[in-house]
């Protein structure tokens, strides 16, 4: 039986384990990554964000090439090659996870492939196909991440009822596809076979898309999605699945009525469930919540005093970047550094069309705190760079302190929404306020003046918006 002793295992080598697992090996640790995928990355870089983003951007091009008609740019129809997509995609994810692994190299980490399972607080198995090894540690990072959740009633094990792991994988274009779920994950990828020529239906059981998000940011994506989609189905259940042969027969409640329906595909995409399942944390003093998710204190620290766990296995945002923070803050507290309780600000963004991104305090979540704000709103009609992109839909949003005029929050909606939603998490990190934003000088023409502008907008003097001017403010 081979035995190995080390300081640190982390157990799981996505964006949270990994990073863990480097910051720890940067601090002196002796560190063992421990990942039963035969390529680190985890679920986003191998199956999710990573993936996600290049059939975006893939698929862009295509629509991109339609919109050009109007400019007088006119292009022959698109010929996709479905293979040779599919390799692109793939050599992405083999580069990136090629340089995590060089990386670990480089840090001294030593990756071991196969399933980790707990034999107590202190010892791990791993399990593959080389046979068993035990790994004895000082402290363990649990990074496991979460699935696709697939309900019972769905589950046919049919190949064309598909969780996002299979739609990435793009085997074909179907004619028909619905698309349970209307979240970031159903808009993404329902968006991706929309553009390669599905008929798309989109189904979701809340009153609107993106459901918790604010309804400014939400209202552009509604419209993109009513004249890109088939159809979008708001307040609608799917009862039932059955296979019907080369097809899936879909029952379904919309409006008191119930419809059948045949699809060649469907995608359910309604919810992640945490990878706790069969890792042996009941060998140890861990304790989860009633959904299944690990629970920590502030330092990501388990029950068991040897065992930290990060990421969406303890659930709240799943999101890589979180992941990654809660990473450092457990090797820190395990390391000593730890210097108490870290608020951090956590950026959403759904990379639909357009993108939508937010952090911080909305609007809704003001109001059910009774936290008394000021709203500021700029329009990107107004905005030159957005014109040039035949985008004057977006829209930035900033929530704003009245008392101290400090950024709460800030959401906006629009092309490259994602990419400038930085600057707002710096903002609130820093306790900027609205006069910092309004006062600092954004290059133009830019995207970026669109906060500059919001920011002014406050203070009623915004130079492509006629606002009123705030009689309590001062002026910038």
């Amino acid at each position: 039986m081979e035995r190995t002793q080390t300081e640190v295992v982390v157990v799981g080598a996505g964006p949270g384990g990994y990073a863990a697992a480097f910051y720890a090996a940067d601090l002196g640790k002796k560190v063992i990554l421990v990942e039963k995928d035969r390529r680190p990355g985890g679920v986003c870089l191998n199956r999710g964000c990573i993936p996600s983003k290049a059939l975006l951007h893939a698929t862009h091009a295509i629509s991109g090439a339609r919109e050009s008609a109007q400019r007088g740019l006119l292009f022959e129809p698109p010929k996709v090659d479905l293979p040779k997509l599919r390799a692109w995609k793939d050599s992405i994810i083999d580069r990136l996870s090629g340089g995590i692994a060089g990386l670990a190299k480089l840090r001294g980490v030593e990756i071991r492939h196969g399933r980790g399972y707990f034999e107590d607080s202190n010892t791990l198995r791993v399990e593959s196909d080389q046979g068993q090894r035990f790994i004895g540690f000082e402290q363990a990072i649990v990074a496991v991440g979460s699935q696709s959740a697939m309900p019972k009633a769905f589950d046919l094990g049919n190949p064309r009822i598909m969780t996002s792991n299979e739609a990435l994988e793009v085997q074909e274009i179907p004619e028909r596809m619905l698309v349970v779920g209307g979240g970031y994950i159903g808009l993404e990828l329902g968006t991706v076979y929309a553009t390669l020529g599905s008929q798309v239906v989109i189904v979701e059981l809340m009153e609107s898309l993106l459901y918790g998000a604010d309804a400014d940011l939400v209202r552009p994506v509604f419209h993109y999605a009513e004249k890109h989609f088939s159809e979008v189905r708001l307040k609608a259940k799917v009862l039932d699945m059955a296979t019907s042969g080369k097809q899936i027969k879909v029952k379904m409640e919309l409006e008191g009525r119930v419809l059948e329906e045949l699809y060649d595909r469907v995608l359910v995409a309604v919810g992640r469930t945490p990878n706790c399942h069969d890792i042996g944390l009941e060998n140890t003093k861990v304790t989860r919540d009633d959904k299944g998710f690990i629970k920590v204190n502030d330092r990501q620290q388990t029950e068991d005093p040897a065992i930290y766990a990060i990421g969406d296995i303890v659930g709240g945002v799943m999101l890589a970047h979180k992941a990654s923070r809660e990473g450092r803050i457990a090797v820190e507290a395990i390391t000593g550094h730890y210097s108490g309780p870290d608020k951090f600000i956590v950026p959403a963004v759904v990379f639909t069309d357009p993108e939508v991104a937010w952090c911080g305090l909305t609007e809704a979540e003001a109001r059910q705190r009774n936290t008394r704000v000021e709203v500021a709103k700029f329009s990107w009609g107004a905005s030159g760079r957005a014109l040039t992109f035949d985008r004057p839909e977006g829209l930035t949003k900033m929530i704003i302190d009245p008392e101290t005029e400090r950024i709460l929050g800030v959401g906006i909606v629009g092309a490259g929404a994602g990419e400038l939603i930085a600057e707002a998490v710096v903002a609130i990190e820093m306790g900027a306020t609205a006069k910092d934003i309004a006062l600092s000088v954004h290059p133009h023409p830019t995207l970026s003046e669109t906060l500059m502008e919001c920011a002014e907008a406050y203070y009623g003097h915004a130079t492509h918006m006629l606002v009123r001017k705030r009689a309590q403010a001062g002026t910038a």
